[in-house]
């Protein structure tokens, strides 16, 4: 037993598994983020474990998707043979004098590909019967496919490998013979000596899987070895070469749907290229490896300070060329900009929309619809479609027609922006019905993988490219993607610059919109609205009695005035206001100093804060003209602060508790002082204030829908479910009644 447990140790798949774990650690971290996507516990609440579980390919899950996946790991698991084979050729001599000596290292080195493939397979298939609700023979047509993908590329690579071994041979086969002889000579001389080898090898598994020993090598010089696995060395990082070079020619022809690869294609061969770049930065560089990557960061940061590379992500439309003109970002600029008397001119042109608004109502007092909709990815413009075509149907279309403004962030406001933008089609003499299920679909449909398809065949690897918009270039980035995308899943229907929205938005034939961001640098908001909005740059009250306070925001079309504000895209304005850190690029701003937006919901993740400013500001003109304001709030989260607990559960918690408290209760932080500020409003206004509150409850509270711009098709069914739940029934029944009561 003893014999049998040391011959087992002391194989070549137990040995390399340990050296693996010995040498070269930062190789298996690609494996660790592999294996803790597929298990879900490495940015599951973004759906990062989607993109493997439910590999979209133009915009569905076939066997086509599955084969590109099976494809990718093939690329991954040969990526990951010819670095390790590299670097660790010099402890299993042994195979340099074999035939097809890399075919025999992954055979031996097969261990962690294989575990990883048994553990991918069993996740994925239950995620799909259980989430995506395929049927049995689906999933057989699934797994068919990547098992097709996975053998192909495999086939391929070593067909490869075999015309190389060929090669080799031919080329290095007198120099054996003249080896062999050299060898004899030395040995009837007794000149000879024995090296010692750093692994002690056993047993390894032949090209036949059977059991072999390894040959004695020590006839045969050092320098004949390394010269023999150079060659090999030199075939693998040409293969290497062949995937980074195909991943650039997919990043280039990207805007073709058929170049759109699944994105967990396009991320697994992205790590297939890093752990082939930190071989050769170990084998090549050694000690040196660390100094060199300083050197290279230090020259990027030096290009960068000196604009000779710009990976910034910009407003597509807006002008960036007007170096001389470009606004000043200080408090005297802000002050001078929300002046009292900026502040009331805007305020008077607002109170002229809503007096054309108020006209079309045909009422003395109408009642006034002001929507606010939360963030949280395509979970929340999903359920905001969901609720605003229930509210459309309760109302017989008296919707839009009643609401004077919409806001929010991030996902909730792409669902009321497309939302709204039926309307404005269907009041152009479009068939639109207002309540079909398709526009559900539309606002709901994937926009992951196109993202990060792009952010690594485009923003990583593909040298820049760029498109124009009007008079101005931009680069072609994941936001850029992203808009497309979601460009695309709506119909071209959003495919807009502000300016197109100028004139019905000024008379009222539509609701007005306010697009928010927030300024990195220090918090203030950004809102971005075809009609000038001073107002909402800073609280009016009597400075005489309550002092200055700063701006706490900057009204885009005022503060661009020269930078041609209104030419910018709809989409852009709509991804500043849900650009989630790193998902996608922050948006840099033509101002002096420099200063870049990302997602509204950082400062108003429900768009409360905005919509109750507006209400304030507006208070006066409201109980002359209106019988009632009704603040229909849309929220992708319950109220409250008692779900997702932060609990230390184990001692690493205490270390990360205190710096992720922030993070984890930033809406609670929002929530408590909205609270205050509805108080306030509602004391304003008194009984003409009323709010109604519709929020996303899933029915399993431990499954609920991903913060993701992914949804399986189980979660598209909960979030619909959810509409039909108690407290959210009895906001569509208070709807009805304040119908009736019109």
């Amino acid at each position: 037993m003893k014999k049998y447990l040391a011959g087992v140790y002391y194989s070549l798949p137990i040995q390399l598994l340990l050296l693996h774990f010995r040498k070269y650690q930062v190789l298996l971290l690609f494996w660790y983020i592999l294996f803790a996507v597929v298990n879900g516990s490495f940015m599951e609440r973004f759906g990062v474990n989607n993109l493997y579980m439910s590999p979209e390919y133009l915009d569905h899950v076939n066997a086509l998707s599955t084969a590109m996946v099976g494809i990718s790991f093939a690329v991954f698991f040969m990526s990951w043979n010819v670095t390790t084979f590299i670097l660790h050729s010099k402890h299993l001599q042994f195979l340099a004098t074999t035939s097809q000596p890399f075919l025999k290292y992954c055979i031996n080195n097969a261990i962690l590909p294989v575990v990883f493939l048994i553990f991918y397979a069993v996740k994925t298939v239950s995620f799909q019967y259980s989430q995506e609700l395929f049927e049995v023979w689906e999933l057989v047509f699934l797994v068919a496919g990547f098992l097709c993908g996975f053998i192909l590329a495999v086939a391929i690579a070593f067909g490869y490998f075999f015309g190389a071994d060929k090669t080799i041979f031919r080329l290095m086969s007198a120099a054996v013979k003249d080896e062999l002889i050299r060898h004899k000579t030395k040995y009837e001389n007794g000149d000879h000596k024995s090296r010692k080898h750093y692994l002690r090898i056993d047993w390894y598994l032949s090209a036949t899987f059977k059991l072999r020993k390894p040959r004695d090598v020590q006839h045969y010089t050092q320098d004949f070895i390394d010269r023999i696995f150079k060659q090999h060395h030199i075939a693998a990082i040409i293969s290497i070469f062949i995937a980074f070079a195909s991943l650039i020619t997919v990043g280039f022809f990207l805007d073709n749907k058929f170049f759109q690869l699944p994105a967990a294609a396009s991320i697994t061969v992205f790590f297939a290229i890093l752990i082939a770049v930190a071989g050769a930065f170990s084998y090549f560089l050694q000690a040196w490896a660390l100094p060199f990557l300083l050197l290279l960061f230090m020259l990027l940061n030096v290009l960068y300070e000196h604009d000779v590379i710009d990976p910034r992500n910009k407003v597509y439309g807006l002008n960036y060329d007007n170096l001389s003109e470009r606004p000043r970002y200080d408090q005297q600029a802000l002050w001078q900009l929300s002046s009292a008397e900026n502040m009331r001119t805007d305020s008077l042109h607002f109170i002229d929309i809503l007096n054309r608004w108020k006209q079309r109502q045909g009422n003395a007092l109408p009642v006034m619809y002001i929507i606010s909709t939360s963030g949280g990815g395509t979970r929340s413009s999903t359920f905001t479609m969901d609720v605003l075509q229930r509210i459309d149907s309760l109302t017989n279309g008296g919707l839009m027609p009643q609401t004077a403004l919409i806001t929010g962030a991030s996902g909730g406001m792409m669902g009321a922006t497309y939302f709204r933008e039926l309307y404005a089609e269907k009041l152009a003499g479009k068939n639109i019905v207002m309540t079909d299920e398709k526009y559900v679909d539309d606002i709901a449909a994937d926009l992951m993988n196109p993202l990060f398809s792009s952010f690594v065949a485009r923003d990583l690897i593909a040298p820049a490219q760029h498109f124009k918009m009007g008079n101005h270039r931009y680069v072609k980035d994941r936001g850029y993607s992203f808009e497309q995308k979601l460009n695309s899943n709506t119909r071209g229907l959003l495919d807009k610059q502000l300016k197109d929205y100028v004139v019905a938005e000024n008379n009222a034939t539509i609701p007005l919109a306010f697009f928010n961001s927030v300024i990195t640098r220090d918090g203030r908001r950004m809102t971005i609205s075809t009609q000038p909005a001073r107002f909402m740059m800073r609280q009016m009250f009597d400075t005489a009695a309550l002092g200055a306070v700063d701006p706490d925001g900057v009204d885009f079309v005022s503060y661009f005035a020269k930078q041609e504000p209104y030419n910018i895209r709809l989409l852009t304005a709509l991804r500043m206001n849900a650009t989630f850190p790193y998902v996608l690029p922050n948006v840099w701003l033509p101002t002096d100093p420099v200063v870049d937006v990302m997602d509204a919901g950082f400062r108003d993740n429900t768009g409360l804060e905005t919509a109750m400013r507006f209400m304030f500001v507006f208070r006066n003109w409201i109980k002359a003209n209106c019988k009632s304001v009704v603040l229909v709030q849309i929220r992708d989260k319950k109220q409250g602060g008692w779900d997702n607990i932060l609990d230390s559960k184990n001692i690493a918690d205490l270390l990360t508790k205190p710096a992720l408290l922030t993070q984890h209760n930033l809406f609670r932080f929002q929530e408590y002082s909205q609270h205050e500020e509805l108080d306030y409003i509602q004391n304003i206004l008194g009984a003409h204030f009323q709010r109604v509150v519709f929020e996303y409850e899933p029915f399993n509270k431990n499954a609920a829908a991903t913060l993701s711009f992914h949804l399986t098709q189980r979660e598209k069914k909960d979030i619909k479910a959810s509409l039909d739940d108690i407290e959210n029934n009895s906001s569509f029944w208070k709807i009805e009644m304040l119908q009736r009561e019109k």
